[in-house]
């Protein structure tokens, strides 16, 4: 295994970390100024400083001592890169928090951030636009913290490693093994020859949509910052938000609308954006699972709202509010499209909706988006391949003779999709179900089985929020540090759709063969 080239490649990464921290320590000296309590901000921009130190000291060192490496990326380099590349990324996307917390004197002692645990978790949650957090008062960060946050969203929602491959040419054949990695789904159509033309056209398409749901918050009174942090946690599917309500805070209809419309168009495949903009429509209007997903998402909403006209409805600042059925569609179609395409913005309280309600919004946190998308969840296309397998194994119960392909739209299944779908569903409940028994020891008697399999899920589907004590108005701060271990564990693995991780623990894989 060429293990130098993948450090040297890890180096550039922890480089690139570096000179974006630098970008933020001068955004925060600059907000420092204007406050008038610039205390938090001028730690904040030290901590930014010293976090690129450490980058430029970490990245230049392995860069410089593996400079002159054979630049070769095999399957297995291109495995172990994309599993460094998060994993160490996020430790150090996580030092400016632990560092501000330290350096700021008005930072209270109960602050999550004065453990680098927290400080780990949050960034990881960033990164894998999981949307977790350990904090409960949001608004004590200062802006540049919050905006860093953001940023770890949306850099890490169409990908790192996606990023990597369109800037930099030394990779060479082995970006495309990057991008298969890390691109989520079974599937991976419109892809160019040239991987890095393909990183380039949908790192496009992302910004064009980003750019398109900022303007869209500051048209409906968001102010310019909190419209780019909130476009940011948007486009990646992410979550976190600069209030503690969340979206809720805002209490709009029109910024509830621009939301729903831009997590909904992030849980859809990418690769049909790239044939809009080069005016092929057709395989966008017969694609089966985009016409699945939204679909899906028209009837649960029609399903959950009829129960819950007359209810009174709890916002997420705590305001009660009539359940007319203007506003029980207006909130239900928001949780749907938040909680099913991974993102968890709130704008209401769901957890005392009736509990078949719930468990429609949790159940739908399994599937998730499409692939190729920025949602988490399983992914609508493997769910679907699952189902036709079913039924065609269903009609081999009482037709065993006959020999029926399993199609999805034109196209038929081969029989290696089949078993990497089942492979895949088969993987995600083992380690579901893993994640909330480890999180159930940790935390003991005070922790419910209902806290607990819901906080593996939403770690695992890259959602959030869940119920009990990790609901759409509560935090995983009261967590310890082991739950808090095993769940970013679980984000990363849910990111990465678990192989990319897990196989770097079997011993064949550093054996080879």
């Amino acid at each position: 295994m060429n293990i130098r080239f993948v450090a040297n490649q890890l180096g550039v990464l922890l480089l690139a970390m570096a000179a974006g921290f630098v970008g933020l320590a001068a955004f925060a000296g600059v907000s420092a100024r204007l406050a008038e309590d610039g205390g938090p901000e001028a730690a904040a921009a030290v901590g930014f400083l010293v976090s690129a130190a450490a980058g430029l000291a970490a990245g230049g060192g392995l860069w410089l001592s593996t400079r002159n490496t054979e630049k070769r990326l095999g399957r297995r380099e291109a495995l172990l890169l994309v599993g460094l590349t998060w994993l160490v990324g996020g430790a150090l996307a996580a030092l400016p928090f632990r560092l501000w917390a330290g350096l700021d004197p008005t930072v209270a002692a109960d602050q999550p951030f004065q453990r680098f645990i927290d400080c780990w978790f949050e960034s990881i949650s960033g990164l894998t636009t999981t949307g977790a957090t350990v904090l409960s008062r949001i608004q004590e960060l200062p802006p540049s913290l919050m905006l860093w946050r953001a940023l770890t969203h949306w850099l890490g929602g169409l990908g790192i490693v996606v990023l990597f491959v369109a800037v930099l040419p030394s990779l060479g054949t082995g970006g495309k093994k990057l991008f298969r990695v890390e691109v989520s789904g079974p599937r991976h159509e419109g892809v160019k020859p040239h991987i890095s033309e393909t990183s380039r056209s949908l790192w496009r398409i992302y910004l064009l949509l980003t750019a398109a749901c900022f303007l869209g918050y500051v048209v409906f009174g968001m102010s310019w910052f909190d419209a780019a942090c909130h476009a940011f946690s948007t486009l990646s599917t992410g979550g976190l938000s600069t209030r503690d309500a969340s979206i809720g805070h805002y209490d709009s209809l029109g910024i509830d609308l621009v939301c729903i419309a831009f997590m909904l168009a992030a849980g859809a495949n990418f690769n049909l954006y790239h044939h809009l903009a080069h005016g092929r429509w057709r395989p966008v209007f017969t694609d089966v699972e985009l016409r699945t997903y939204l679909l899906s998402k028209l009837l649960v909403v029609l399903v959950i709202a009829g129960p819950l006209i007359g209810r009174t409805l709890v916002s997420t600042t705590g305001e009660p509010a009539q359940g007319t059925p203007g506003a029980v569609l207006r909130h239900a179609s928001f949780a749907t499209v938040s909680m099913h395409t991974g993102t968890g913005f709130g704008t209401i309280d769901f957890e005392p909706w009736p509990a078949f309600v719930t468990m429609i919004l949790v159940g739908g946190m399994f599937i998730g988006g499409c692939a190729g998308s920025t949602a988490g969840g399983i992914k609508v296309i493997r769910f679907w391949v699952a189902l036709k397998v079913m039924a065609a194994e269903l009609e081999k119960a009482f037709r065993p003779d006959v020999v029926r392909p399993v199609k999805i739209g034109s196209g038929t299944v081969d029989p290696e999709m089949k078993l990497s779908v089942l492979a895949f569903l088969l993987g995600f409940l083992v380690v579901f179900l893993g994640g909330a028994m480890a999180v159930q020891l940790a935390e003991g008697p005070g922790c419910s089985m209902l806290t607990s399999t819901t906080a593996s899920l939403a770690c695992i589907a890259n959602v959030g929020p869940g119920l009990g004590l990790v609901g759409p108005t509560e935090n995983y701060g009261w967590m310890s540090p082991t739950s808090k271990v095993v769940l970013s564990l679980l984000m990363v693995l849910g990111r990465l759709e678990f192989f990319a991780i897990v196989v770097l623990f079997t011993p064949r894989f550093w054996r080879g063969g």
